[in-house]
């Protein structure tokens, strides 16, 4: 909104400095720093309505002999309330809220938010065990997924002149102008990605401050490569598919960086608040449809690595636990506990060691996910 009222401001004359806000790079910055004000300031006033309403996390009855998550009972949750207030409001503020670019992300992460507060409400407050049935949820993550997915096919137009041509492309890594083509199965594919994505990222939150933190590194890395391929420039020599307008997604990517570090605040270790399905849904969700948004599909594993592997490791669990069972009449698991995280913990790790260890690996991929533009 600030953009399209400066835009107005600068065609009743020259005015001292408006041409700040004509740069992605100062409106990056500038929700960034309003993200992580809105997240520190409004964070205490959440947490203490979430205690009176006595919104507070169950304990986990597999974890209660394992560090101190008996302690963890109690402790509030969908505190993704506050993510989703720090990432929607520097970004309707700071971005051109009229590029369809923005408009998709905002609209992904608004409504797997709204997915993940109504689990988070049946489950926490009207003490339904499972909370939202998961085919319900799926539902609610396939139709998200199928309403991009359709606008990207049937509409690109409405993006960007250059995304008509290419609509149902996609860059792979570290081979030089070389495209992969998904054809008929785009639509599938964007729905797999948003929903696949959306769940990793739910599964990736089990720990104080792992899920907030590794998303923070994965956003950081997604703005760089948003604004290289909204960039004729850049994109040209990186040889990277060029998207006018994508650049607009580095201001998106910086609230989530900026929400991120606000929420740690009070997520980090020991926790005040847990951001529940509400967060982790939206979180997850965001990070999908920007990947899908600028082209950069076949990134994911890498990008968002971390999650990729927790995930790995619930499938690899459940499905060596079904064949064993069918094979031997007892099932037996490769892990001490899935998601991956756990097994850790069960095995003598302290969560801050293994939040700090995941935080390491997540830098360590995002490099090497920047790297694999000029490595080819």
């Amino acid at each position: 909104m600030l953009y399209q009222l400066t835009l107005w401001l600068r065609s009743l004359g020259d005015i001292a400095g408006i041409n700040l806000f004509g740069y992605v790079t100062f409106r990056a910055a500038a929700a960034a720093i309003s993200a992580l004000l809105i997240a520190i300031v409004v964070g205490p006033s959440i947490i203490r309505m979430l205690k009176k309403l006595q919104i507070g996390e169950q304990a986990k009855q597999e974890l209660q002999s394992v560090g101190g998550h008996s302690l963890k009972a109690g402790t509030p949750t969908m505190g993704g309330l506050i993510v989703l207030a720090a990432v929607l409001i520097p970004t309707l503020l700071w971005a051109n809220i009229l590029n369809m670019y923005v408009v998709m992300a905002v609209f992904t992460t608004a409504a797997l938010g709204a997915v993940g507060f109504l689990d988070d409400y049946l489950k926490v407050i009207k003490k339904l065990p499972k909370g939202l049935i998961g085919r319900y949820k799926i539902v609610g993550q396939v139709t998200v997924g199928l309403i991009v997915g359709s606008a990207l096919y049937f509409v690109p137009e409405w993006f960007s002149p250059e995304l008509a041509p290419m609509k149902t492309l996609t860059t792979i890594p570290f081979e030089k102008m070389s495209n992969f083509d998904f054809g008929l199965l785009y639509i599938p594919v964007v729905i797999f990605i948003i929903t696949a994505t959306s769940n990793a990222v739910n599964l990736t939150d089990g720990l104080d401050g792992l899920c907030i933190g590794t998303v923070g590194v994965s956003a950081l890395t997604l703005a760089v490569i948003a604004y290289f391929s909204g960039s004729a420039f850049f994109a040209d020599y990186l040889n990277i598919v060029h998207l006018q307008g994508t650049e607009e997604l580095a201001i998106f990517c910086a609230a989530i960086v900026g929400a991120a570090m606000g929420f740690l605040w009070y997520n980090a270790y020991p926790a005040q608040v847990f951001m529940g399905d509400t967060g982790s849904l939206a979180l997850g969700g965001a990070i999908g449809v920007l990947c899908v948004l600028i082209k950069k599909e076949f990134l994911l594993p890498i990008v968002g690595g971390v999650f990729f592997a927790e995930t790995v490791s619930v499938i690899l669990q459940v499905a060596y636990f079904k064949v064993t069972k069918k094979r031997f009449g007892e099932g037996r698991r490769i892990f001490k506990m899935a998601p991956l995280h756990h097994h850790f913990e069960k095995s003598g790790w302290h969560e801050a060691k293994i939040v700090t260890r995941f935080y390491i690996i997540a830098i360590m991929l995002a490099i090497v996910t920047m790297a694999s533009f000029k490595v080819r």
